[in-house]
């Protein structure tokens, strides 16, 4: 019929032959990715419809699903998916992504046809494949460390955005929309108000619904534990459930990261631990973890600028070579709940947001005027770099690391002009409906973009490059919409972030684990740059190299790195950011061989 499909199958639910796929029946074929965690019960309703299944796999539910409502099986699961039906009676194919965009799907049309893949990687082996770069894409890496989908590097190639449909009918794409509400974008207006007890007990039962529904395997599971509230909440209630819950976390052999002002996990995730009683496997880094850059790159398919990526990919080889197949994180707590410095500064605002634009604007030059060598001064410049324009380009700022003007001056003028004035996350925030405070509509381009293209992008894809399944209790869709509906001041008060989820876990953990200092996976980029990497900068970045890759013009790019190195300005991620691009295209533009 002139349709391919291939599968390559990491098996957690029914290990037999019968969840083999692609998987056929009733004239339409699946291949899938992913997990939906209440397959039992919509297995019992198709049951009920006189459907018989040969095995016990959430595949073999979702295809006779699939087959019973076509597209209204994505109102009724739970879970993380991206998956391809072909209909061949429609001869038509459809693909599908999870609402919160935690499984990755990647296509693009060719002068040969329509094709997809969980990895861009797989797509470069087309020979037909258009490889001209996106200069949006480059710019959006640039500014946010990330590319917010559906854009990719390729110009040529394209991400499905998180819950949308997309239906392809004689080798070329026919539609493309979401089926239903997405779970991000809250309804102004209908926020759910509860007594502080009773929405506390709320939240509780729902984390413990989430989580529980989560646990179901047929392998062993196991559990990232930062000692942070996030990891440390999913760990505590999955431990209800399970004897056995072997949990892992990072420790750097050196002060690296205490030099750059984050927390050391280690004494909190061993707290966690103890109180908890589960076993503790403590993965070391050392200065070789920058060795891991560019299998980074590849791992990822895109050049995001962030050294979490390393960390996470460390922690899923370790549970790999442990014999886990799938752990549990906690992944997407600071963008339901607050939690960010950007959350506190938003609320923050209100205490000058009314003054006039003049004096806003005097704010704004005062706040680039201050020292960047010292963590305070960097995040006071950064707090108050857009207060001079309106609340709409301040949210959006919250999410950039440099100022636009100063990043089009880093640009080649051919380059520059090939931009134009992107705006995808601008564009988003006036599609959301009238109403929703500054802190919901952060939240919205949280969920909707910073979430899924960068924090779920690699944590999945660390994941799976060793065999391993990331699941995400906090994403929950039944949590995100309960939580979506909670008003502000449950969640951010003042400077304490996700206050109602600290109120949940009274009780469950520890106070000092609670009421810890925020901190995240990270690592000393500023230290790299001006030691361990500083002969990679001079070579990837080398005024020869970015003359003949054409984006940038080289004396600019020499004066950020120099002022960056002199503590004039921070300029550090977006140093890396150019490193990443740079490796990327190395890998993906400029090699032929695809696989290796």
């Amino acid at each position: 019929e002139g349709v391919g499909l291939a599968h390559r199958r990491l098996s957690i639910i029914d290990l037999s032959r019968h969840g083999h796929q692609p998987m056929h029946f009733a004239g339409c074929r699946l291949v899938y990715n992913g997990e939906f965690y209440n397959y039992r019960s919509i297995r019992k309703e198709l049951e009920s419809r006189g459907h018989r299944f040969h095995g016990c796999s959430d595949s073999e539910v979702l295809l006779h699903g699939w087959v019973e409502w076509g597209d209204g099986i994505l109102e009724r699961i739970n879970g993380i998916y991206a998956f391809a039906v072909w209909d061949g009676k429609s001869r038509t194919l459809l693909l599908a992504r999870d609402p919160m965009g935690v499984k990755p799907l990647y296509y693009t049309e060719t002068t040969s046809g329509f094709a997809f893949a969980s990895e861009l990687k797989a797509l470069t082996a087309l020979p037909d494949l258009d490889r001209s770069i996106d200069p949006q894409a480059v710019d959006a890496c640039l500014g946010h460390l990330w590319l917010p989908s559906p854009s990719t590097m390729f110009r040529a190639v394209r991400k499905l955005e998180p819950g949308h449909l997309l239906a392809v009918r004689d080798g070329r794409i026919v539609s493309r929309r979401p089926p239903h509400a997405p779970p991000f974008i809250p309804t102004p207006g209908q926020q759910t108000e509860y007594p502080r007890r009773a929405a506390a007990e709320r939240l509780s039962e729902q984390l413990d619904r989430a989580v529980r529904r989560q646990l179901v395997s047929d392998v062993p599971v196991g559990a990232f534990l930062s000692g942070g509230l996030d990891s440390s909440a999913v760990v505590a209630l999955a431990r209800r459930r399970l004897d056995r819950l072997p949990c892992f976390t990072i420790t750097f052999r050196d002060r690296s990261m205490a030099d750059e002002g984050f927390a050391d996990d280690l004494p909190y995730a061993r707290r966690v631990a103890r109180h908890l009683g589960v076993t503790l496997h403590e993965v070391e880094v050392g200065a070789a973890l920058i060795d891991g850059l560019e299998q980074m790159v590849w791992q990822l398919d895109e050049p995001q600028a962030d050294p979490a990526p390393l960390q996470a990919a460390l922690i899923c080889r370790a549970a790999h070579e442990a014999g886990i197949k799938v752990l549990l994180s906690g992944t997407g707590g600071d963008d339901l709940f607050t939690g960010y410095r950007r959350h506190r500064a938003l609320l923050l605002e209100r205490w000058w947001r009314w003054w006039p634009a003049a004096i806003r604007r005097r704010l704004q030059r005062f706040a680039a005027t201050l020292p960047h060598s010292s963590g305070t001064g960097r995040r006071i410049a950064r707090a108050f770099r857009f207060a001079g324009v309106d609340e709409e380009e301040r949210i959006v700022g919250y999410f950039r690391w440099l100022d636009p003007e100063r990043q089009r001056c880093l640009y080649s003028p051919e380059f520059r002009d090939a931009v134009g004035t992107p705006a995808p996350l601008r564009d988003f925030l006036r599609t959301l409906p009238d109403g929703l405070t500054p802190l919901q509509r952060m939240l919205a381009l949280e969920q909707r973009f910073f979430l899924a293209d960068h924090n779920l992008n690699y944590t999945d894809k660390s994941g799976m490059a060793y065999g391993v399944e990331v699941r995400v209790p906090l994403l929950d869709l039944e949590l995100v919409r309960f939580a979506n509906r909670l008003p502000d001041r449950y969640k951010q008060r003042g400077a304490t972030g996700k206050w109602l989820f600290k109120q949940a876990m009274e009780g469950v953990l520890p106070r000092e684990v609670i009421h810890r200092p925020k901190t995240g996976f990270g690592a000393p980029v500023r230290r790299w740059l001006h030691h361990d990497l500083r002969e990679m900068v001079g070579d990837l970045l080398s005024e020869e190299g970015i003359r003949r890759r054409g984006w940038f013009d080289p004396q600019a790019v020499r004066r950020m790195i120099a002022d960056d190195a002199a503590g004039r300005i921070d300029a550090a991620y977006s140093i890396f950011a150019m490193l990443c691009m740079e490796l990327w295209c190395r890998r993906f533009v400029d090699r032929r061989q695809e696989w290796g």
